[in-house]
């Protein structure tokens, strides 16, 4: 290979994502979905047309984003789930606080690669691990956030 060839960038590793409310870390992840968006698209017809038919942006829709872990010692989850539910939710005058969170993917080396921040996050859902005394497979807990989109970092 000569000096001026070109090199193909090393894949990331995968293995962890970090999850932060602002600025607090919720925990480390092994596996994170719904980092996604849809337009929706509507058709408009124009008469006298008939080649084609408009095609406009719509709306932005946002899936949940579900990260998923094994079992942690960390409060921090629970501290944030129970601000935005249960008596947490009421005691702030029914008013759902809504965090800025994010994402970040971290290298074989412990060092962040990229992030995703995503706004108007809250807590939807929290799976807890299914105990098995004959199971071999690790205890995972999973996590379910609605938001408001996010912005790569």
């Amino acid at each position: 290979m000569g000096a001026n060839a070109a090199r193909t960038a090393d894949a990331p590793f995968t293995g962890q994502f970090v999850f932060t409310v602002d600025g607090v870390e919720i925990g480390s992840f092994t596996e994170a979905s719904g980092l996604s968006v849809e337009v929706e698209v509507e058709e408009l017809q124009e008469g006298g047309q008939n080649q084609f038919v408009h095609k406009l942006p719509g709306p932005m829709s946002w899936p949940n984003i579900v990260l998923k872990a094994g079992v942690t010692d960390s409060v921090d989850l629970f501290t944030w789930l129970s601000k935005s539910s249960g008596e947490g939710f009421s005691g702030n005058s029914n008013s759902l606080t809504r965090e800025s969170g994010t994402i970040t993917l971290i290298d074989g080396k412990n060092q962040p690669i990229r992030s995703w921040t995503f706004a108007g996050a809250f807590p939807v859902r929290w799976t807890g691990p299914t105990l098995a005394a004959g199971s071999s497979e690790l205890a995972q807990e999973e996590l379910e956030i609605a938001h408001h989109g996010f912005i790569r970092g």
